[in-house]
């Protein structure tokens, strides 16, 4: 039995185009997570606020009828965001200052890639990842995601990343993360 070819393009679009499309992007989030539909309320205000970072990009995947089926976005990190302040002070804790800057001075934070869960197990996370990260003009992208296995996790190492800190906890969420990251381009 052979595996039905893949329909999926995947395009870049601009922070109004995903905004005209944000009730469906956090519904794509919500199901790929398998996180509550109330989520969706606590999330929106956050994508819009990344949109107007610095260096913010986005990549979606389309299926047959356009709709969403994966997306991927992310922007530079700086000083000042929540998570970058976050990392910082886990980091500080387990690195000397030298590994903490060489992490955190010049990065592109891949902030949010999901696929449904329909649609994966076809290589199109890693296209989003690598559609996304092309041309970024950061030294290094950073990440964080739960620890213990996954797709995901399989992803980020198939594609070189490292650990840069585990079993991290996050401010206001009881999870164990992992900081990954690797040198650009990939």
């Amino acid at each position: 039995m052979t595996a039905s070819p893949r329909l999926e393009r995947i395009v870049e679009i601009t922070a109004s185009e995903l905004n005209e499309r944000l009730g469906e992007a956090l519904a794509l989030y919500v199901t790929a997570m398998n996180y509550p539909p109330a989520t969706v309320e606590q999330r929106a205000p956050m994508w819009l606020a990344h949109m107007m970072r610095e260096d913010w990009r986005c990549v979606v995947a389309l299926g047959e009828q356009d709709e969403l089926v994966g997306i991927g976005y992310g922007y530079r990190g700086a000083n000042g965001q929540w998570w970058h302040e976050q990392v910082r002070r886990g980091l500080m804790q387990v690195s000397p200052p030298a590994v903490v800057d060489s992490w955190l001075t010049d990065y592109f934070e891949l902030t949010e890639l999901h696929v449904l869960p329909r649609a994966q197990g076809r290589g199109l996370g890693e296209d989003l990842l690598r559609r996304l990260l092309e041309g970024v003009r950061s030294s290094c992208v950073l990440l964080s995601t739960p620890e213990g296995p996954s797709k995901a996790w399989k992803l980020y190492r198939r594609v070189g990343f490292e650990d840069v800190l585990r079993h991290y906890q996050f401010t206001g969420d009881p999870r164990p993360f992992a900081v990954l990251g690797r040198k650009l381009p990939v």
